[in-house]
């Protein structure tokens, strides 16, 4: 395995271990009480679907994402704090993603939920899920949405995390980045696929893929497309491929008016 390769496998080992702090802090039973107590309330039944809804809506939709840090760009150099950040996203972006993940992109779950009470747009919480606890708390803590990563995912795991999903009244945003992914993601029968122009093995990016993986979708999913977006020539290209949404984090992050950026994509 070569150094790159091992990226992917390191996130992975290490939200295993958070894993254990986060169960010892709250135990799986009492997470799963939280969370479906959260289902009865009239706000998540009121909720229901609106991660879907605001991206399957006519025009491109865009997915403003809170993130500190990635592991390829390293620590971002923000120009706004959240709570400024989150009312420019208020009134010009369709969804948030907030990166939950803490070791290599520097995120928590407490800022989601202070994402929650600040936004009413459908918010996407955007981390390694790779096991049952991390659905739960998506719902206890206010997320309309989850990331399933392909990637890191068998099958069996695939179907069963979708179908929880579903059943916490969650949409899912199934990621890929090649055709085996689509092809695996498919039987899952989603209704949003992204496909990630970063390549998780190695982290470089290329936006063609976006292009070169559409036919590969069918037209009944919603196709979003994710990562390496940061210019005019870049959000061409990418709507002229045939794409419904944009999922853009490291751009408005160090952006001083990500309002007035995501209303000129928009226009463009």
């Amino acid at each position: 395995m070569n150094i790159t390769g091992t990226i992917l496998d390191k996130i992975v080992e290490d939200k295993r271990i958070r894993l254990k702090e986060h169960k010892s802090r709250i135990p799986m039973q009492e997470m799963v009480r939280l969370a479906e107590e959260a289902l009865k309330s009239d706000e998540v039944k009121a909720r229901e679907n609106c991660f879907h809804d605001a991206l399957k809506k006519d025009g491109i939709s865009i997915i403003g994402e809170f993130k500190k840090a990635s592991p390829s760009l390293g620590k971002i150099d923000e120009k706004i704090d959240l709570v400024e950040r989150i009312d420019e996203y208020n009134v010009s972006v369709d969804a948030i993603s907030c990166l939950t993940e803490e070791d290599h992109f520097l995120g928590n779950t407490d800022y989601l939920k202070e994402i929650r009470s600040k936004s009413p747009l459908p918010i996407l919480r955007k981390d390694f899920m790779i096991d049952e606890y991390q659905f739960y708390e998506a719902r206890a803590i206010g997320a309309d949405a989850v990331l399933l990563i392909t990637a890191i995912l068998d099958d069996a795991q695939m179907k069963a995390y979708y179908g929880l999903a579903r059943e916490l009244k969650l949409d899912v945003l199934t990621e890929t980045h090649d055709e085996k992914e689509i092809e695996r993601a498919l039987k899952t029968e989603p209704r949003i696929i992204g496909v990630n122009n970063r390549n998780l093995k190695d982290f470089t990016i290329d936006i063609e893929n976006t292009r070169r993986l559409k036919k590969y979708i069918p037209d009944d999913k919603i196709y979003v497309t994710e990562s390496g977006i940061t210019s005019d020539a870049d959000v061409i290209f990418l709507k002229n491929t045939g794409v419904d949404a944009f999922l853009i984090g490291r751009a408005f992050m160090e952006s001083e008016n990500p309002r007035e950026l995501a209303r000129h994509w928009k226009e463009l």
